[in-house]
């Protein structure tokens, strides 16, 4: 597998093992061909953002032990699709993300300048 890049043109980094993500569950924010839902978007899941999706029909807060998912609380990272950080976004609640574990895909929904208003890992300059 080629190395896989992140928003800031780095090798992508790990966003969770514990709680574990990622469309693999490597922990890593990547996808195939198989993964409709494009699972890229490093986040840290706010309350808010978790209402907000267990609203629009997609509940990460409850614990689902036959697929082997804890739930999520506020401060979990995870590997959230792309199309639902974009509508979280439009919606205003977009949960903030880590850039050096998102993978550059997203950058052809939103822009990198959105992106680094969400950041938690903000690139800094030299």
């Amino acid at each position: 597998m080629s190395t896989r890049m992140n928003v800031l043109g780095l090798p992508l980094q790990p966003c969770s093992f514990a709680p574990l993500t990622g469309y693999f569950r490597d922990g890593c924010c990547r996808d195939n061909e198989q993964d409709a839902g494009r699972h890229i978007v490093c986040v840290q899941v706010s309350a808010d953002f978790l209402q907000f999706s267990k609203r629009v029909g997609n509940d990460l807060s409850t614990p689902r032990p036959e697929f082997g998912f804890p739930g999520l609380k506020p401060g979990d990272r995870w590997c959230l699709c792309a199309t639902r950080w974009v509508e979280a976004l439009t919606s205003g609640h977009a949960p903030p993300i880590y850039m050096a574990a998102t993978d550059e895909g997203i950058l052809d929904l939103v822009s990198l300048e959105t992106l680094v208003e969400f950041a938690l890992d903000r690139p800094t300059a030299n």
